[in-house]
């Protein structure tokens, strides 16, 4: 339980601080996503697809548990849905950075988070 809150958080740190006049292409977000800096024994990845939905695969005590959720960007701000089971979390993040390779971006409370853009096998092999 502490684990999937802590997916939540992450996700929703993971999302958020773009300079003021800088445009947000939601194209980007599109794709899979880890934490630029995981901690030790936890992997994440969430993947948003361009059709508004939001899946996060994680490592919940030894057994992989997948999150399910929408998400909608508006200008800088991403805000998403997750269920699971009887849980669900809404957040609204503010996204600071989006690159074809990294997303930043900040919580209500001012905390900023980092990911990567998961690179498929294939292209890494090139």
């Amino acid at each position: 339980m502490r684990t999937l809150l802590g997916f939540g958080i992450v996700l929703a740190l993971a999302c958020g601080a773009t300079a003021a006049d800088e445009k947000i292409d939601g194209k980007k977000l599109v794709g899979k996503w880890e934490p630029k800096e995981a901690k030790k024994g936890e992997a994440m990845v969430m993947e948003f697809t361009k059709d508004g939905k939001i899946t996060v695969v994680g490592d919940m005590g030894g057994k992989e548990v997948k999150i399910e959720g929408t998400y909608k960007l508006d200008g800088d701000k991403l805000s998403f849905v997750l269920k699971f089971m009887d849980i669900e979390i809404k957040e609204t993040v503010t996204i600071t950075k989006l690159t074809d390779t990294e997303m930043e971006g900040k919580d209500k409370d001012g905390k900023a988070e980092g990911f990567k853009k998961v690179v498929p096998k294939k292209e890494k092999d090139k």
